[in-house]
Formats: C-alpha cells, sequence, structure tokens
C-alpha cells in the first residue's frame, strides 16, 4: 500500500458562491465518507487559501528565522488536500478523478515516496 497526496491549488479554483461553497462542501465530505467506508482515507483539510498563511520561516547562521510576512512570492496557494492509502496508481486515479468530479476543479496527485534515497534514485536516473 501507498499513500498519495490529492490536492488542489486555490488559483485552480473558480470563483464561487457561498451557496457553492457549502454545496461543494457537502458533496466532498460524502465522498470522503466514501473514501472511509472503503478503508483508503488517512487526512484530509480543505479551505486553504493565501489569508490562511500565518508567518514564513527560513534559515540564517543556521537558527529559524519566523516572518509575519512578506511570503514568499508565488501565485499558488495550497487550496486543500486528501491523503489517501491504496494499492497502487490506478486506485489513486479513480479516487483522484471522483474527487475532480466531486468538487468540479482540478486536482493534482502525488505519490509519497519511501524517502531521500528514493528522489536521489529518480534525479539520477532523469540525468542518464
Amino acid at each position: 500500500m501507498a499513500q498519495y497526496l490529492i490536492m488542489f491549488n486555490d488559483e485552480w479554483v473558480p470563483d464561487q458562491t457561498p451557496d457553492d461553497l457549502r454545496t461543494k462542501s457537502a458533496t466532498s465530505h460524502a465522498l470522503l465518507d466514501e473514501m472511509k467506508a472503503a478503508g483508503v482515507f488517512v487526512y484530509a483539510e480543505g479551505g486553504i487559501d493565501a489569508s490562511t498563511a500565518l508567518f514564513s520561516v527560513e534559515t540564517k547562521d543556521g537558527e529559524p528565522v519566523f516572518t509575519d510576512g512578506p511570503f514568499v512570492e508565488t501565485k499558488e496557494h495550497l487550496g486543500g488536500f486528501t491523503v489517501i492509502e491504496v494499492p497502487d496508481d490506478e486506485a489513486a486515479r479513480e479516487w483522484a478523478g471522483r474527487m475532480a468530479v466531486t468538487l468540479d476543479w482540478p486536482q493534482e496527485v502525488h505519490r509519497f515516496g519511501s524517502g531521500v534515497e528514493e528522489i536521489i534514485e529518480r534525479q539520477t536516473q532523469g540525468r542518464e
């Protein structure tokens, strides 16, 4: 079994009325309930956008430096995500497709790796 991140950026979401958001919330919670019943649900959170960012942190001379702003310059902000645990990419594709249809906005899927060694291996293979 592998864990997958199904996520969307806030910028991918078209303008929504409060009623639209209430409807999306209800339908997405119904899908999350299906994920729980299927035993694939790990964690989910939504309602994240640029306004929910609290602070940024970077290092200076080996110490953390916290700033209320300005934040890292970016055009994209995480809008929400769901983590599932399924046997393969095809199962992740199925759930992500259902999430995209339920919310009617794009989703991006990432498979969590086993760590740094796997990332180094993928990068090395990409250079050959």
